[in-house]
C-alpha cells in the first residue's frame, strides 16, 4: 500500500484527499504546515501532495528540505494561486508535476498513480544497471564504439536490430536504447522468440479473443498492444517461424494488430527492438528467414563485439563481477592477485561476458583464501591451461610464489613485517618480492 502525505493549511482539502484516496489503497498522512510535514517525511512516505502557500513556509522552501532529506522522493505540487514562475521553479527543484486547485480527485489519483509508475520503473532501471550492466562495462575501441552507436540510436523511434553472440548482452543494449530513448517512462517488454512454442507465439505477440481456439477461456491482450506507446524486445527473433514472421511484417507495415480469432484491427504504437545470435543473411538464402522482414527490422543495425576482441576490459569486468557477487551473497569482497587475472584475460571466453560472470562468482564462492590466485583459476577454470598447455618454468616458479606469500600475507592478516619474521626474510626483501610479484599488502 502506497503511503501519501498530504501538505496543506486547508482542512476541508486534508479531509477530501485523505477520504478519497484511502478509499483508493493508500496510506494517508496528513499535515496542516511545511514544518509538520517534514517532521512526517520518512523512507516509507512514497509520493508528497505540497501546497505552495502554507502559514509557515513557502512551499518552494519545504520542497528544498524534502529534496535534502529524500532526494528521489516523488513530489506533487498542489495550489490555487502560484504563478508561472513559481510552477516552473517547482519543477526545477525536483517536483513531479503541479496540480491546480480546485483539485479532482481522479486527476490526483491518476498523476499518483503516473508518479508511482514512474519511480518503479526508475528503481528497477537503478537496480539493472548495478546488478546486470556488467556487459557493456570497458573503456576498449569496441565497446566505445558499441556505447556512440547506443547513444545515437536510443534517442529516435527507429527500430534496431541488434547482433551477437549468446552472452554479450544484447538484452542490456537493448534496454540501455530504452532507457535513453522518449518511451523511457513507458513499458518495455521482453518476448523470447525461442522459448514460447510455436503454436503460443501468435497469441502471444498479438492477443486472441476468448474462444478463438481450445483453451482460449478468456479474451487476452498481446504483447505488441501491452507496449503500446512503449518498447517491445523481440529477441532471439532468429527462432520465429515463418508463419508469424508474416505476421510481425503486417504489424510492421502497418502499425496494426489483429488479435487471433479477431476481425478488428487496433493501433499499436510500439518501437521494436530485436535480437538474434543467428547470421540472418544465411538464414534467408536457406529460406529460414523473410528477406522484407529482415529489411523492416534492420533500420539501425547494432553488433555486441565477443569478449575476446575486447580483452582489455577483462580486468574491469573482473572488478566489477568480484563486487557485485560479494553483495549479492553478502560477502566481503575478494581481490584477485595479478597473476590470477593475467590467466583470466588469458581465456577466450566462448560464452562471452556471461560465462566470465559465472567464473567469478564461482571463484567468489569456491576459492578458500581472501584473494584470488592462479592456483584458483586453474582449479575452477581448467580450460585456461588449453591453450599455452606447459607454462614455461620462471611463469610457474612466479605464480608458486606469489600464491605463497599471498596466502602468508593471510595469515599474518596483511602484516608483512609479521609475514617476513615467518617466511624468514629481511622485510625490504619481501616489499621488493612483493613489488615484483604484482602483491599489494593488505590484499
Amino acid at each position: 500500500m502506497p503511503t501519501v502525505l498530504i501538505i496543506d493549511d486547508e482542512q476541508n482539502i486534508l479531509r477530501s484527499l485523505s477520504f478519497g484516496l484511502s478509499r483508493r489503497g493508500y496510506d494517508v498522512l496528513t499535515a496542516a504546515t511545511g514544518a509538520e510535514g517534514v517532521r512526517q517525511l520518512s523512507a516509507a512516505v512514497d509520493a508528497v501532495l505540497l501546497d505552495v502557500r502554507l502559514p509557515d513556509f513557502d512551499g518552494l522552501n519545504v520542497l528544498k528540505k524534502i529534496r535534502e532529506k529524500h532526494p528521489r522522493m516523488g513530489v506533487l505540487m498542489i495550489s490555487g494561486q502560484a504563478t508561472i514562475e513559481e510552477a516552473v521553479t517547482s519543477v526545477k527543484l525536483g517536483a513531479h508535476d503541479f496540480l491546480e486547485k480546485p483539485l479532482s480527485l481522479e486527476k490526483v489519483h491518476i498523476a499518483l498513480k503516473n508518479l508511482l509508475k514512474l519511480q518503479r520503473l526508475e528503481d528497477e532501471l537503478k537496480k539493472w544497471r548495478a546488478d546486470e550492466g556488467g556487459p557493456l562495462i570497458g573503456e576498449s575501441p569496441p565497446i566505445k564504439a558499441l556505447l556512440s552507436e547506443i547513444a545515437r540510436a536510443a534517442p529516435t523511434d527507429g527500430r534496431v536490430l541488434i547482433t551477437g553472440e549468446n552472452g554479450t548482452g544484447k538484452e542490456m543494449v537493448a534496454r540501455m536504447i530504452w532507457s535513453g530513448s522518449s518511451r523511457k517512462d513507458e513499458v518495455f517488454l521482453v518476448v523470447n522468440c525461442a522459448a514460447i512454442p510455436a503454436e503460443l507465439i501468435e497469441s502471444e505477440l498479438f492477443g486472441h479473443e476468448k474462444g478463438s481456439f481450445t483453451g482460449a477461456t478468456d479474451k487476452k491482450i498481446g504483447k505488441f498492444l501491452q507496449a503500446h506507446g512503449g518498447t517491445l524486445f523481440l529477441d532471439e527473433i532468429g527462432d520465429m517461424s515463418m508463419r508469424t514472421q508474416a505476421k510481425v511484417l503486417r504489424v510492421l507495415a502497418d502499425a496494426l494488430v489483429t488479435p487471433v480469432g479477431g476481425s478488428s484491427p487496433i493501433k499499436a504504437d510500439t518501437r521494436i527492438l530485436a535480437a538474434t545470435n543467428k547470421d540472418l543473411a544465411a538464414e534467408i538464402a536457406s529460406g529460414r528467414f523473410r528477406e522484407d522482414l529482415y529489411y523492416r527490422l534492420n533500420v539501425i543495425p547494432i553488433n555486441v563485439p565477443p569478449l575476446r576482441e575486447r580483452k582489455s576490459d577483462i580486468p574491469l569486468l573482473v572488478d566489477h563481477f568480484l563486487r557485485m557477487t560479494a553483495g549479492r551473497l553478502a560477502r566481503r569482497p575478494k581481490t584477485i592477485n595479478a597473476g590470477a587475472l593475467e590467466l583470466l584475460a588469458a581465456y577466450d571466453y566462448p560464452g562471452n561476458v556471461r560465462e566470465l560472470r559465472n567464473v567469478i562468482e564461482r571463484l567468489v564462492i569456491m576459492a578458500e583464501g581472501k584473494v584470488i590466485t592462479p592456483a584458483d583459476v586453474r582449479r575452477w577454470l581448467p580450460q585456461v591451461g588449453t591453450k599455452s598447455q606447459i607454462q614455461p618454468l620462471k611463469e610457474a616458479a612466479d605464480d608458486f610464489e606469489r600464491e605463497y606469500i599471498q596466502r602468508k600475507l593471510d595469515d599474518c592478516g596483511g602484516n608483512a613485517t609479521r609475514a617476513a619474521e615467518q617466511l624468514g626474510l629481511e622485510r625490504s626483501h619481501l616489499y621488493k618480492k612483493m613489488k615484483a610479484l604484482g602483491i599489494k599488502t593488505g590484499s
